[in-house]
């Protein structure tokens, strides 16, 4: 059993953040995230820079630019995995594009991320339809493939996503890219409770996440809420982004 699997068999409201990895700096990432575990993160998403990533608005496509300028690689991130694990039981997801993967070789990759010490992935431009072969290789090394839904995917297909998944399914809150509002997310209840029906897997939440109210408003359904784009520009803002981010994760854990 991986630590994702793990984390999803306890009750309780968990806060999930995303960073891009090598931004700010391309040897922030291990910092960034030992941060979010002091924090009070249930686990973390880390971001594979790409040089084209649809389905992220501006702010992260920025991250994504940076670290890529930085220097970062999928083989550099994949030891800076491992040096988390040094330290940390953290559970780790990589949120990354296909394309990347590909280039890496998949079977390659899916071995190396399971070596390092990652625990699942998220791919968001993989249709269901066309997952299963990466979900057996997954299944295979122990990692959980997070297949993500939307607020348009219809009730039965919600059920064969999360019985592919089988460990834990994203939610997208609203339909576009990061970073747009979750008080723009029309029906996000309604939502949250239909995936809830459907689904026969733990699921999170994430786009538009920014403030306690938000995660609490997430967790009172769903399993956990992914914060990405508002931490981000917290990270951008700072004169010290590691401090600042454990500061904003503590706060929207609402924790002393």
């Amino acid at each position: 059993m991986n630590r994702i699997q793990t984390l999803f068999q306890l009750s309780g409201e968990k806060v999930i953040p995303f960073f891009t990895a090598g931004h700010p700096r391309l040897d922030s990432t291990a910092d960034l995230v030992l941060a979010a575990e002091r924090g009070g993160a249930a686990m973390v998403e880390v971001g594979m820079p790409f040089s084209d990533p649809l389905a992220d608005g501006p702010v992260i496509q920025q991250s994504s630019q940076s670290a890529l300028r930085n220097g970062m690689t999928t083989a550099k991130l994949l030891q800076q995995v491992k040096q988390v694990r040094e330290s940390s039981e953290i559970p780790i997801a990589l949120m990354g594009y296909l394309n990347p993967i590909l280039h890496y070789g998949i079977q390659t990759f899916v071995t190396d991320a399971r070596a390092a010490g990652v625990d699942g992935l998220i791919i968001p431009d993989l249709p269901c339809e066309e997952s299963e072969d990466l979900v057996s290789l997954c299944k295979a090394q122990e990692l959980s493939l997070v297949l993500l839904v939307a607020p348009n995917t219809p009730g039965k297909k919600i059920t064969r996503i999360s019985q592919l998944a089988q460990d834990l399914i994203y939610c997208v809150a609203v339909l576009g890219i990061t970073g747009a509002r979750l008080d723009e997310a029309d029906g996000l209840v309604s939502y949250m409770e239909r995936v809830q029906h459907h689904s026969e897997s733990p699921f999170v939440v994430g786009f538009g996440i920014k403030t306690r109210e938000d995660v609490r408003k997430v967790n009172r359904i769903a399993d956990g809420a992914v914060v990405g784009t508002s931490l981000i520009e917290v990270i951008n803002s700072a004169n010290s982004p590691v401090e600042a981010a454990e500061t904003y994760i503590r706060e929207l854990g609402g924790k002393e």
